[in-house]
């Protein structure tokens, strides 16, 4: 039995010179004659063990030389401090308990030799142990960590709108149906709608869940079971909501930068394109945003002339986003390819008070979001003129029968935020189980 108090590897330094137990599995290993350097992982990070045959017992020496990749193990050693070691530590292995070692004649399969994609994602129950992706997780808990902090540190309150709804938020043509019981239900797009009524109850709120779109797209930026985080203030205002994004986007990078360096670098971000992201950001409109478009085409930088009341798709995105440093704000979009619920603009009614936030390096869009319709009337009509079910929407269109108010909102989609924060290629690997059009397994 292991005597040494438990330890993390994360927490390692703070045992320097002492003896600790470690829990884990065998990441790798490589021996230079009598010396054995067995690499350690427990998920908070990894450590290089080191065992000297002339040092320890020899069932300890032949138990850490027949480890095989992912055996799970019980570890004593004593900590030393090594600058050259990759935490700053290693490991003096005294003693090892194999819990399960993997066998020989079935092996882990994913080893350190280049695997293919489909490979990678039918094997994700293990692919996630890998140094990057194990990574990845850990920014993307810290994002999700930030997000909640940002807003209960406001005094924003939490509440939980349904997955399960009656009717769609933005139209019906990309939602999951289900069965429920004999009515017909759809799995949720956004809890935007129902915490437009808990926003009248309570000023300030949030809704973090799963949201569900069920578009045809195999985009790297689209997954059809993704997380959102989305504020909606009662009495606030487009330029408020802008405010407001800047001011979480800033505290959620700075905070992976204080917290996450060290992943950052294992994932190989690079880090100096993260610490530019401090308020202020560009704001631009939708008008400016069609000109540098078609300046780019004219520049035989894009390929197709973009027109004034198309929305932007994500070439146009990623060509804006590149344009700039930090993410930049495009307001005011035709009201004709936005939402029913959104505001039109009083100065241009053909125009909605809306924002999409476009992440720098190509990302595109994080946030979306929008000053709320405030009339009754108004939005009877956008509802009539979407061909939506009035009946479904009676509940909403009370909320501006009873003490109506002008209020904003947005959604910020944390797959999108961790892709674009790690800078990773393709929204897959911000989740743990990506669920994609042809992807249901594991």
């Amino acid at each position: 039995m292991m005597s040494a108090p438990v330890s993390t590897i994360a927490e390692i330094g703070k045992h320097e010179g002492q003896t600790v137990t470690i829990r884990g599995w065998l990441y790798n290993q490589r021996e230079s004659g009598k010396l054995l350097f067995p690499i350690f992982r427990d998920g908070s990070g990894t450590i290089q063990g080191v065992v000297p045959k002339n040092a320890v017992a020899p069932e300890v020496f032949d138990a850490v030389k027949g480890l095989t990749q992912e055996s799970s193990v019980i570890v004593e050693g004593k900590v030393r401090a090594d600058k050259r070691a990759p935490g700053g530590y290693e490991l003096d292995v005294v003693n090892v308990q194999v819990l399960q070692k993997v066998a020989d004649s079935d092996p882990y399969p994913i080893t350190p030799k280049e695997h293919g994609v489909d490979f990678l994602m039918e094997h994700r129950h293990l692919w996630v142990r890998s140094l990057r992706q194990a990574a990845i997780l850990r920014v993307r808990a810290e994002i999700i960590k930030a997000a909640r902090d940002f807003f209960d540190e406001r005094e924003f309150t939490l509440t939980d709108p349904p997955i399960i709804t009656p009717a769609a938020c933005e139209g019906t043509t990309t939602l999951f149906p289900v069965d429920y019981f004999e009515d017909q239900a759809y799995l949720t797009q956004s809890g935007q709608l129902y915490i437009e009524a808990t926003a009248m109850a309570l000023g300030k709120v949030y809704s973090f869940g799963p949201t569900f779109r069920a578009e045809k797209s195999k985009t790297r930026r689209h997954l059809t079971e993704f997380w959102m985080v989305e504020p909606e203030i009662a009495y606030a205002t487009l330029d408020d909501l802008m405010d407001l994004a800047e001011g979480l986007i800033s505290f959620v990078v700075k905070r992976c930068l204080d917290k996450r360096r060290v992943d950052l670098q294992t994932i190989g971000r690079d880090v100096s394109k993260l610490e530019k992201i401090v308020p202020p950001f560009p704001r631009i409109t939708y008008d400016e945003a069609v000109k540098l478009l078609q300046e780019g085409h004219a520049k035989g930088e894009l390929e197709t002339k973009f027109e004034w009341g198309g929305d932007l798709g994500s070439p146009d995105e990623t060509y804006l986003s590149s344009k700039f440093e930090k993410p930049v704000m495009v307001h005011r979009y035709p009201a004709s390819v936005k939402a029913f619920y959104m505001e039109p603009d009083p100065q241009r009614p053909e125009l909605a008070l809306c924002v999409d936030v476009l992440a720098p390096e190509g990302y595109g869009e994080i946030i979306g979001g929008s000053q709320r319709t405030a009339s009754y009337d108004l939005l009877l009509k956008r509802i009539r003129e979407h061909n939506l079910p009035e009946e479904a929407f009676k509940w909403y269109l009370d909320l501006r029968k009873y003490g109506s108010v002008p209020h904003s909102g947005f959604g910020m989609g944390i797959e999108r935020a961790v892709a674009w924060i790690c800078g990773l290629e393709h929204v897959r690997e911000t989740i743990p189980f990506p669920r994609m059009l042809y992807r249901l397994y594991p």
